[in-house]
């Protein structure tokens, strides 16, 4: 399926980094990142650039080549996974940032997308999940899509325990790069979480 979505345009996404990520991480020092759902690779570039050690994961092996050509071009070293969350074989509490914007994780009755993004987040590190506001809350349509089938940050804030705290839980104006898809949602919503142990 997705490769067929990428396959079907030159560029599917504007090629610049998400808003809510630049804002997000600004004041974050550079460590270990996952890309979650990496796309053509514009928010593992930016990551890369700006100092950290990137790994893009990603289910489209079309959108996974692009993101190589890029960074390729960049002259910046990123590691790429082509695997779904679930079934990519991370260590666990690998990552200082587990960044994952607008990501399409299927729901399943044992939450394994839910805890596989909270499992990766190391000891003091930061889980960012940002999604288009309003969308769980959408009837199914006619393209197949039914938000009922797929995970949304409240999902993920409900499995947080005590060695968690939620440093930013909110709904906000979203910055969307001009160009590529998606550039119809006006609102985010924003989680941002910090590991303590």
């Amino acid at each position: 399926m997705w490769d067929d979505r990428y396959a079907d345009r030159q560029q599917l996404w504007s090629g610049r980094p998400n808003g809510a990520l630049v804002a997000e991480t600004a004041g974050l020092a550079p460590g270990r990142v996952l890309d979650v759902g990496c796309g053509e690779g514009a928010d593992a570039v930016w990551l890369a650039r700006g100092g950290w050690d990137v790994t893009g994961l990603e289910v489209s092996g079309v959108a996974l080549e692009r993101a190589a050509r890029h960074a390729e071009d960049a002259g910046l070293a990123v590691h790429w996974v082509h695997a779904e969350l679930t079934g990519a074989g991370l260590a666990p509490g690998s990552f200082d940032l587990v960044s994952a914007q607008y990501p399409a994780l299927l729901r399943t009755p044992d939450a394994a997308a839910e805890r596989a993004l909270l499992a990766a987040v190391a000891p003091g590190g930061v889980l960012l999940l940002v999604h288009h506001a309003g969308m769980e809350t959408r009837e199914a349509d006619d393209s197949g899509f039914d938000p009922a089938d797929y995970v949304w940050p409240s999902m993920v804030t409900a499995l947080l325990d005590e060695d968690w705290v939620v440093e930013v839980d909110e709904q906000r104006p979203r910055v969307a790069p001009d160009g590529g898809a998606g550039a119809h949602h006006t609102d985010d919503l924003v989680l941002r979480a910090r590991r303590l142990r």
